[in-house]
C-alpha cells in the first residue's frame, strides 16, 4: 500500500512555472503568487521527496538537475492525469467542473473579468478560473504553449493555429480634458487631430493599431508621451497634456486622480477592434472550455460589455 501523499498538486504546479522559467520571480508573475509561496512549495517538494530539484544561482535564478528534469517530465504527468480526471467526471455528470486557465487583454481586464469570472463560478460553483492579464503578443504566446486555455482579446495579427470568436466591436474614439476645445463635440477628424499632441498608449500591436489609422488616411500624428499603462494615460490626458486614442469604454469618465475625461467620437470610417475569445485550433474543447466560451458569449456583445458602455448604446 502506498502511503498518503504528501505534497499536493498545487506545489506541482509551482515547480513546473519555476522550472519552465529558470526563475522564482518570472514563475510568481506567471502564476500571480507570491515569491515566497513558490520557494515554500519547492522546498517542500525537495525534502518530500529526498532530491535537490534546482541549482541556486546568485542573482541568476534557477537551473534544474538531472533529477529535477526528470521529475519535471514526472510532474507534468501527474498534473495532466489530474485535469483529465475533472474533465472525465464532467462529461459523464451534470456538473461542470474543474481548473480553468483564461488570459485576458491588460486594458480589457480590470473591466470584463470581475463580473464575467464572478458570474461564472456562482453558476458553476466546482469551477475555478484562474485568471492572466498580458499584452496582445504575451497571450498569443501562453495559448501557443498551452500556458493557458482561452484568451479575452482583441483581433490583432490573430496567427494560423489559433480560433478567434468575436464578441463585441469597439470603434475608436478620441479622449481629452473636460476643458479640451473638443470636449464639446459631437465628433472630431483624424485631420484635426495631427497638429494636437498625442498621448499614445505604448502597448505591442495596440499602438500599431492607433498610429495606423493615421496612416491609412496619409497623416502623421505628433506623440508627446507613450505610456504602456491604460491608467497614466488616462490621467495625463485629464490633466491638459494632449489627447488620446481608445475602444474601451469604461462605465466611469475619471481618471485616478479624480479629474474627468470626455469621449468624443471620430468621424469617418475606421476599423473596429474587436473583443473575443482566442483558442488553440484544431484540439478537443474539453465540457468546461466550451461552457465558459458559451458563458462568453451570453455576456458580452454589442448590446452589452461588462465594466464597459455598450457601442450600441451611441
Amino acid at each position: 500500500m502506498w502511503g498518503a501523499t504528501r505534497y499536493t498538486l498545487r506545489q506541482l504546479e509551482y515547480f513546473i512555472a519555476a522550472g519552465d522559467l529558470g526563475s522564482i520571480t518570472r514563475a510568481s508573475e506567471r502564476l500571480s503568487i507570491s515569491q515566497p509561496s513558490i520557494s515554500t512549495a519547492i522546498s517542500h517538494l525537495e525534502q518530500e521527496l529526498g532530491v535537490q530539484l534546482f541549482v541556486r544561482h546568485h542573482a541568476q535564478g534557477l537551473s534544474l538537475t538531472p533529477a529535477g528534469h526528470r521529475i519535471l517530465a514526472e510532474a507534468r504527468h501527474v498534473i495532466e492525469q489530474a485535469e483529465g480526471l475533472y474533465a472525465a467526471a464532467s462529461e459523464v455528470s451534470e456538473q461542470v467542473r474543474g481548473q480553468i486557465s483564461v488570459g485576458s487583454m491588460v486594458t480589457l481586464a480590470p473591466m470584463i473579468m470581475p463580473e464575467l469570472a464572478h458570474q461564472f463560478t456562482s453558476a458553476h460553483p466546482a469551477t475555478e478560473i484562474r485568471q492572466f492579464t498580458a499584452d496582445q503578443g504575451q497571450l498569443l504566446e501562453r495559448l501557443r504553449r498551452a500556458e493557458i486555455d482561452v484568451a479575452i482579446t482583441y483581433d490583432l495579427q490573430i496567427p494560423e493555429g489559433i480560433l478567434f470568436s468575436p464578441l463585441a466591436r469597439l470603434p475608436p474614439h478620441v479622449l481629452v480634458s473636460e476643458t479640451h476645445p473638443f470636449a464639446g463635440r459631437a465628433s472630431v477628424s483624424l485631420a484635426e487631430l495631427v497638429a494636437e499632441p498625442l498621448i499614445l498608449l505604448d502597448l505591442p500591436l495596440s499602438s500599431e493599431y492607433f498610429l495606423g489609422l493615421f496612416f491609412v488616411e496619409c497623416l502623421q500624428p505628433k506623440i508627446h508621451l507613450r505610456s504602456a499603462h491604460q491608467d497614466v494615460v488616462r490621467t495625463m490626458v485629464a490633466n491638459g497634456y494632449g489627447y488620446t486614442l481608445a475602444n474601451v469604454r469604461p462605465r466611469s469618465d475619471l481618471a485616478l486622480d479624480g479629474r474627468r475625461v470626455v469621449r468624443v467620437p471620430v468621424s469617418g470610417q475606421h476599423r473596429p477592434m474587436v473583443i473575443g475569445t482566442a483558442t488553440l485550433a484544431n484540439i478537443r474543447q474539453s465540457r468546461l472550455l466550451e461552457t465558459f466560451e458559451a458563458h462568453c458569449r451570453a455576456c458580452i456583445s454589442d448590446d452589452y460589455i461588462p465594466g464597459m458602455d455598450p457601442p450600441a448604446a451611441e
